[in-house]
């Protein structure tokens, strides 16, 4: 499957969408116009790409809307080189707007054959994270901690203490938090012990599951 001149119309007019739904920041919007959606999903699907809606990427996942994409990144407020930890490759759509920010991209994803399908996606196509990893994301990434922020891409009961301890002072969390549907979060890190905390409206994302691995 091609990038074609329909595609990057197509995108275009999908930006227009979310600039209209209230997403303001020029590098997030470029990302979105820039990394061809439909190259995520599978090729007959095609048609779905530039909808501003989740679909399903098999496994029981789903690749996320674009509008949440935007509305997650917009608020890391990204600078070029932060270290940014996302919880859920999934089809990998989230994992390529961050590293179009320039940001270095750890990421995590607990279901082995999304894990290994999209793995090989990234290779394919010249997509490099810092780092893609098999595990559990409730746990984070200790070794490569702190990060300048961490966002979680499914749906969490509870915060996981391990994200928040490896922000750093300055860092943002941001995680939808709830079981039907999710209250999308942001945790700012004020200092060793201090976290700031904004609820941002409610979203609906696949769970995030504990121990699964």
């Amino acid at each position: 499957m091609k990038d074609t001149l329909k595609h990057r119309g197509m995108r275009n007019q999908l930006v227009d969408i979310l600039i209209s739904k209230g997403i303001q920041d020029k590098g997030v919007l470029e990302a979105i116009k820039t990394v061809p959606r439909h190259l995520f999903l599978d090729s007959g699907f095609e048609d779905h790409a530039y909808q501003d809606k989740a679909f399903p990427i098999g496994a029981e996942q789903t690749i996320s809307q674009p509008y949440t994409v935007a509305f997650q990144t917009e608020l890391l407020q990204i600078k070029p080189n932060d270290s940014i930890l996302e919880i859920g490759t999934g089809s990998g759509y989230q994992t390529a707007v961050l590293l179009h920010l320039k940001a270095k991209v750890y990421t995590i994803e607990r279901q082995r054959e999304l894990f290994k399908k999209t793995k090989l996606f990234f290779n394919k196509m010249g997509y490099r994270p810092k780092k893609v990893v098999f595990g559990d994301g409730y746990k984070g990434l200790p070794d490569q901690a702190p990060f300048d922020g961490i966002i979680v891409t499914a749906g969490a009961p509870k915060v996981p203490k391990a994200l928040l301890s490896q922000l750093k002072v300055g860092g943002r969390l941001v995680i939808p938090v709830g079981v039907d549907s999710q209250i999308m979060t942001l945790f700012t890190r004020k200092s060793e012990k201090e976290f700031e905390k904004q609820e941002l409206g409610s979203f609906r994302f696949v769970p995030l599951l504990e121990n699964k691995n």
